[in-house]
């Protein structure tokens, strides 16, 4: 079996390891990326609709035209890429097993990172109950129908869920001339961008029902019709208030799930709330020269955002890589949260100096500020302002702050 020697190998070819891979050759590393697919780019390559790029190149760009860019940089460095690559095991010792036409290598790294991104839930996952029949498909795999293999997915639609790709889909599909008969969404609120709601739905005149949820599929051989149902307060569906919608299509935007099967093979420990790597503020996880950046970490709202925390990542590995660990300046600061805040990443702090903390809130907040406290030490009170499930947010603690904290902090919401 061959043997290859690398500084830094990273697992994945999408936003997030390619930014990551620059990242890390940039500091003086020798890379190589690990890609599955035939090209570099990951999901931007069908993502064809506009709105990439504002925050990290200050300009409005499709997904292909994002991933370009840093394919082009990728092209100009001596970065090996192996693509058509599966990945078939990694070790706590950062040895990485991958097979492709060329047969099965093994890339002994000095430093790894993940950058695996995240796959779709499926109807198998949610369990919506009824016929099993052609015409229930992911918001994703319906994207990549039209965007890519230019093929016609249906012609009648119920979308499930207001994520944004079920958003962007809506309008794609009306563009396209497909019917979008609504979107329904379980949550009382909708868990898309309010850019998303207005260009997607409001503009098209498609309806958005919440507190709503698909509770039967219906039709033989294909989907003929789905029926609805409105939901309580614990989301169960309201007998009676059942719906029989038509449509030859169910297209799911339920929610993605980060692709970690590789992190529980190294040892990697998971965070039970988002399903990454748990990891401290270098992005750093629980094995020393592991790293985890992008939606295989967290779901992100937007790719420029991957961008930023990937080149942080890498970063971090090529320093590792370098200098054999990541030092501790002070005794780590274990971050908590609590409810409505629904969890923090990193949760382990290694720095005293400047330390930014990215949050999801698990519902819809008016007024409400952040409260950081370490024991019954309250370090920091935030100004009051909305916070939305479908942003991610994030704070810096500076070293004024950090300094005071004991070992443990918990960030936490209150309304003002």
């Amino acid at each position: 079996m061959k043997q290859l020697s690398f500084d830094v190998v990273v697992i994945g070819g999408g936003p997030a390891g390619m930014a990551a891979a620059l990242s890390a050759q940039e500091q003086g590393a020798k890379v190589a990326i690990v890609e599955r697919n035939a090209q570099l780019g990951g999901i931007l390559l069908q993502c064809i609709h506009s709105g990439f790029g504002l925050k990290y190149f200050k300009q409005e760009l499709t997904g292909p035209e994002y991933a370009q860019r840093f394919i082009d940089r990728l092209a100009k460095t001596d970065v090996q890429v192996f693509l058509s690559s599966a990945v078939l095991n990694l070790t706590p010792d950062k040895k990485v097993t991958l097979s492709n036409e060329n047969g099965v290598f093994v890339l002994d790294a000095k430093a790894v990172v993940l950058a695996m991104g995240c796959r779709e839930r499926t109807r198998g996952e949610i369990k919506i109950p009824g016929d099993r029949c052609a015409g229930v498909l992911t918001a994703g795999l319906a994207q990549h129908y039209i965007n890519i293999d230019n093929e016609c997915p249906g012609h009648r639609f119920v979308i499930l869920g207001s994520g944004d790709i079920g958003l962007i889909m809506a309008r794609r599909l009306s563009l396209e001339g497909m019917k979008v008969a609504g979107v329904y969404e379980i949550m009382p609120y909708p868990n898309g961008l309010y850019r998303n709601i207005k260009n997607c739905l409001e503009d098209f005149g498609i309806p958005l029902h919440l507190s709503t949820t698909v509770t039967r599929v219906i039709g033989k051989r294909r989907v003929t019709a789905v029926e609805v149902s409105r939901v309580d307060e614990k989301l169960h569906p309201i007998p009676g208030t059942e719906k029989v919608i038509p449509c030859d299509t169910l297209l799911l935007s339920v929610g993605l799930i980060p692709e970690n099967e590789l992190c529980l093979k190294a040892g990697v420990k998971i965070n039970p709330r988002t399903n990454g790597a748990l990891v401290d503020n270098d992005l750093q996880t629980n094995v020393p020269g592991i790293f985890s950046c992008g939606n295989v970490l967290h779901v992100h709202d937007l790719a420029d955002n991957v961008t930023a925390e990937s080149e942080r990542a890498g970063a971090s590995a090529a320093r590792f890589a370098r200098e054999g660990k990541l030092p501790a300046e002070w005794t780590p600061i274990t971050v908590k949260c609590e409810m409505p805040m629904g969890y923090t990443v990193p949760t382990c702090i290694r720095t005293r100096k400047r330390a930014p903390i990215f949050f999801r809130v698990r519902r819809p907040l008016e007024n409400y500020r952040i409260k950081v406290q370490s024991g019954d030490d309250v370090l920091l009170l935030c100004k009051p302002r909305d916070y939305k499930p479908s942003i991610m947010e994030n704070i810096t603690l500076p070293e004024s702050i950090l300094k005071k904290a004991g070992n443990e902090i918990t960030l936490t919401m209150e309304p003002a």
